[in-house]
């Protein structure tokens, strides 16, 4: 993230929008209040603001059944630009503290659109709710393997003050297997069953999502701390190792 301004668009684009998880924040596209590359980093910020949501239509549901969003945020993503399948991906990151913060940095399958989730799979790197500031989560969701139904795959490890400064979150993905880094320490393994694309559909590319939910159905658990904002989640760099051939 070497030049100031927007997120390269050749290799960047955004979510928009309210998208899931009951989140309170609009995912807002190309505003630099929310996403900009600044001082080498990228900075994805969260903003308590009111922002007229685009989409709402009186007696809608879903999307459009908001007016307003009492809150800001961005979603920046390689969907459609950059995908992949097997390496390591790593992402060295500070993150936004405070109760009611959410940020991730993750992977969906390129096929979600079409296949739906879980059936497209989900990896994610790194996950941090702001009421557990020091914990940081990794999990895999599949048909098979997803949190609606209980069976959800992952694990947890606790680091000092993960928003103080920058750490280094990172995944190796084969055929056989997911491992999950904090730094140097491996602390979730994931391995591939032989038992079909409900419980292993990561033979496909995926690609990667940066972002901060505000509240929603995890990070919001203890309610949002309005006093916090404005919170940046800062991404020093983005970095993916490929093997020949893949």
């Amino acid at each position: 993230f070497n030049s100031p301004g927007a997120p390269d668009p050749s290799k960047w684009t955004y979510e928009e929008g309210f998208v899931r998880n009951k989140e309170s924040q609009y995912y807002t596209r190309a505003r630099s209040e929310n996403a900009r590359v600044e001082g080498g980093v990228l900075v994805i910020e969260a903003r308590k603001e009111r922002f007229s949501n685009p989409s709402f239509q009186p007696g809608a549901s879903g999307r459009g059944r908001s007016q307003f969003a009492e809150y800001t945020s961005a979603s920046v993503t390689t969907e459609g630009k950059a995908a992949w399948r097997y390496g390591r991906i790593e992402v060295r990151a500070k993150l936004p503290a405070g109760r009611g913060m959410w940020p991730a940095i993750w992977m969906l399958g390129t096929n979600h659109r079409q296949a739906g989730w879980p059936r497209c799979g989900e990896i994610d790197i790194m996950e941090n709710v702001g009421f557990e500031p020091s914990l940081i989560h990794a999990n895999i969701h599949t048909q098979s393997y997803n949190h609606v139904q209980k069976t959800g795959k992952g694990a947890k490890i606790e680091i000092a003050e993960p928003h103080a400064g920058f750490h280094l979150y990172a995944i190796e993905w084969t055929e056989d297997r997911m491992d999950f880094f904090v730094d140097r320490a491996k602390y979730f393994t994931f391995e591939n069953e032989k038992a079909g694309e409900a419980a292993w559909p990561f033979s496909q590319p995926f690609y990667l999502i940066l972002n901060i939910a505000v509240g929603g159905a995890w990070g919001g658990q203890k309610g949002i701390d309005d006093s916090i904002f404005p919170q940046r989640f800062e991404i020093d760099y983005v970095r993916v190792y490929e093997r020949p051939g893949q």
